[in-house]
């Protein structure tokens, strides 16, 4: 580990009413478009697997996705603080490991029900499904952390309405998949988006506990891959009969290796930013801003792999009507922004989890502010090691990886994909901006 150097960082000081409220306004625009970007990039991540997904395990799919996703967990957040820091921030609060490989466990057999339901499925029905677990966030945010306490009818009226949008085009794009599916593969596909929405939405526990508590996204992510590498390599072995044939299930598919880490490392960075979302606005506004990836899955899967060719005008109709609920119901939660009397329910929330713990109280509230309460980390030898292995890994089964054969809209996919890019690169530079990554 390398030395101690003088913190870079804003100095704490006690700052005057109108500066710590525009302080908290600007967090809030940044939750914004962290969740916005973050919508992106979680539509975009299925991409891969969509790519490959014929004749394979869904297991070993979400087994290679969870590879790549742990092989970004840990070099994304090396790259931008270093694992010195990540270590010195799990130092303040040790108990947050326990809850980051508990919500690791919990992604990775939300992630395996995904993939079955994509396969049922496709994109364009099955984001919006999974996308119930907003619902479930804003459940467990109301009744554990406090948000929406103190919020006043309007901001009540707008996450409620919201939600009942969302319950309503679910409902219509489950029907309209049972419509145009076998009724066995719908059955099934719809249960496991369903599935997946209910431990997503769970999952966000975890989630508030550590951003009220102080931590940083980029140190949580780190140690909540151990939760999903663990966990998913017991349910790839369980499922396919033993590790021998998961080992031979994984050479036979190493032309295929790199697209599925390729869209566990695509996850990531959705993920890390819906990560800062929940930080600043919220589990009940950052999730449902965040599960604008639906429109993400819909474009994707109807312009650019033609999912809705063959069916009727009626169906896709209703297809595109559930989808315009489900997002108006997440404009209407997203759009409705914590004022300063909400926000003061939250402190108290992260004062319960700092006596609760005994957390240092300058790291939680420090934490909560965007700012970083310990001195910055020089990187480590142990930082160029991960990004050189990551960076090995993907070389290697670049080079082994063959195009597979899928109908795919090259130009649609490239207008699709430079968006991504502009609003990643803009998230990036406003994070720097205002927090340092914290």
């Amino acid at each position: 580990m390398g030395p101690l150097k003088a913190s870079t960082d804003v100095p704490v000081i006690a700052e005057s009413p109108l500066a710590a409220e525009a302080r908290l306004r600007t967090l809030q625009r940044l939750g914004v478009l962290c969740g916005v970007a973050a919508g992106a990039w979680l539509g975009a991540a299925e991409v891969p697997a969509k790519l490959v997904s014929s004749g394979l395990s869904p297991v070993l799919i979400s087994l290679i996705m969870v590879l790549g996703v742990f092989l970004g967990r840990w070099t994304l957040p090396a790259v931008a603080r270093g694992t010195s820091q990540t270590r010195a921030d799990f130092l303040q609060a040790p108990h947050l490991l326990i809850w980051a490989i508990l919500a690791g466990c919990l992604w990775a057999v939300a992630n395996t029900l995904t993939i079955f339901a994509i396969r049922d499925l496709g994109l364009s029905i099955a984001f919006p499904l999974w996308n119930t677990n907003a619902i479930i966030g804003i459940a467990w945010g109301v009744l554990f952390f406090g948000e929406l306490k103190n919020a006043g009818w309007q901001r009540w009226t707008a996450v409620s309405g919201g939600a009942l949008l969302m319950f309503w085009g679910g409902v219509v794009l489950a029907r309209v998949s049972a419509s145009q599916i076998s009724s066995h593969a719908a059955v099934h596909g719809i249960a496991a988006a369903l599935g997946a929405g209910l431990l997503w939405g769970t999952m966000y526990i975890p989630y508030r506990k550590a951003y009220l508590s102080g931590m940083n996204p980029l140190s949580f992510v780190s140690f909540f891959t151990v939760g999903e590498l663990g966990m998913m390599a017991v349910l790839s072995a369980r499922y396919v009969g033993g590790v021998m044939t998961l080992w031979h299930q994984l050479q036979e598919a190493r032309h295929l290796l790199f697209w599925l880490l390729a869209a566990g490392f695509v996850w990531v960075i959705g993920d890390i930013f819906q990560q800062y979302a929940v930080k600043y606005i919220g589990v009940s506004r950052g999730i449902p801003l965040s599960n604008s990836n639906q429109l993400w899955g819909l474009l994707w899967g109807a312009l650019a792999f033609g999912e809705l060719r063959g069916w009727g005008h009626s169906a896709v109709a209703s297809a595109i009507y559930g989808s315009v609920l489900m997002a108006g119901g997440l404009a209407a939660i997203s759009l409705s922004v914590a004022g300063r009397s909400e926000y003061e329910r939250w402190r108290q929330a992260a004062q319960r989890e700092s006596k609760r713990y005994d957390i240092d109280a300058q790291f939680v509230s420090s934490g909560m502010e965007g700012r970083s309460a310990t001195p910055v980390l020089s990187r480590s030898w142990f930082d160029m090691i991960l990004v050189a292995v990551a960076t090995a890994v993907f070389v290697w089964t670049g080079l082994a990886a063959r195009w597979p054969s899928k109908d795919l809209n090259w130009e649609t996919a490239a207008a699709l994909a430079s968006i991504g890019l502009a609003l990643f690169a803009t998230a990036v530079v406003q994070l720097w901006r205002v927090t340092r990554f914290n």
